[in-house]
């Protein structure tokens, strides 16, 4: 299990620049006004994934113990950016970063009556989250 658990946050963090960095339009939205707040996502975002697969690589107790708290920082993040917004009610201050960010890419989701509705990169990079976590999970406890 744990070089599927090394392999997954690494596919987590490909599929961040990929989407991010790389024009795929309507599945990303890459203007030129948007190059700072995608410069500032990464600086936090990615080391995520990087200590998770160095956490279970090194295959430590600790090691392993830091790598499931990070997995569940990236769950409860993932829930408050997309999913609370999307089923209850969006603050000012993400209902504007969704209208200037999101707004154009592809949604497979009920849009109506709903200020934030996750797209498809982001309902991808929810998969890819809860798969990251189960797997830390269990190669933390297998």
């Amino acid at each position: 299990m744990t070089p599927i658990a090394v392999a997954v946050p690494l596919a987590w963090l490909l599929w961040l620049v990929l989407t991010e960095w790389v024009p795929m339009y309507p599945l990303n939205d890459l203007r030129p006004g948007n190059l700072r707040d995608r410069v500032l996502a990464a600086c936090v975002n990615y080391p995520f994934p990087l200590a998770i697969a160095a956490g279970v690589a090194l295959h430590r107790p600790w090691s392993l113990a830091v790598a499931l708290v990070l997995c569940g920082l990236c769950v409860l993040g993932h829930v408050r950016a997309w999913w609370l917004p999307y089923f209850g009610r969006a603050s000012a201050g993400q209902a504007e970063q969704y209208r200037r960010e999101y707004a154009r890419t592809l949604k497979i989701l009920p849009t109506d009556g709903h200020a934030v509705v996750i797209d498809v990169q982001h309902i991808v990079v929810g998969v890819l989250t809860l798969a990251m976590a189960a797997t830390t999970a269990l190669a933390a406890f297998l």
